[in-house]
């Protein structure tokens, strides 16, 4: 894969995770009220340094492991079933309107103080955030892995920046005490990108299928 395919598949299939509601998008929304718009960006540095030490330890702990085409070809298929799995939820929330932005915030949490620290504690917190990570985040670094380091580095730049894309607009939507992004948009959006991440969904489950298929 090129390295402007690994960067805009990166970007795109990071929204499947950043824009379906879970403790980060809460913490984000209510620290945006309290805090400003500052607070999304620094919520997802905490996020993205947590995602960044998850990566180096799987190029440090599993390079071997990735070139085993066996390995590869399952991974390929997991990844692949795990995306279409959520692109398919992507489409049926945003038809149902089942999804919404409403600051639905805990009153318990207080928006933690440390933004920072926040944006890693929530992650942790989320099983979600594991579960795409050992499925779909291992066959997206596994296939830019194999243009080397670069194409790595690019894969998380397209993804970080998907997370800062959505909490930097969520964040400036909510700063003013006011709901700016609608409803219906926010269902259209995730119907858009829900299609794309089948596309790619079918796309991963294809190549690993091909990878099996040469053993």
């Amino acid at each position: 894969m090129a390295l402007w395919g690994i960067f805009v598949s990166a970007f795109l299939i990071g929204f499947s995770g950043a824009m379906m509601p879970g403790p980060m998008l809460g913490v984000a929304i209510e620290a945006s009220l309290k805090k400003g718009w500052t607070a999304g960006p620094l919520i997802v540095l905490g996020h993205g340094i947590l995602e960044l030490l998850l990566i180096i330890i799987m190029m440090l702990g599993l390079k071997d492991f990735f070139a085993n085409p066996t390995v590869a070809g399952f991974i390929g298929l997991f990844g692949g079933a795990f995306l279409l799995w959520m692109g398919y939820g992507m489409i049926k929330s945003g038809i149902k309107k089942s999804v919404s932005l409403e600051n639905k915030q805990e009153r318990k949490s207080k928006a933690m103080e440390n933004l920072i620290l926040a944006g890693v504690l929530v992650s942790l917190a989320n099983p979600y955030f594991i579960l795409w990570w050992a499925s779909a985040g291992m066959e997206l670094t596994r296939q830019a892995y194999t243009v080397g380091i670069i194409g790595v580095a690019v894969f998380f730049i397209g993804h970080i920046l998907s997370d800062l894309t959505w909490y930097s607009a969520i964040s400036t939507a909510f700063s003013k005490g006011k709901k700016l992004i609608s409803d219906a948009v926010y269902h259209k959006v995730i119907i858009v990108l829900g299609v794309f991440i089948v596309g790619f969904s079918i796309y991963f489950i294809g190549s690993g299928w091909k990878m099996l298929q040469m053993l």
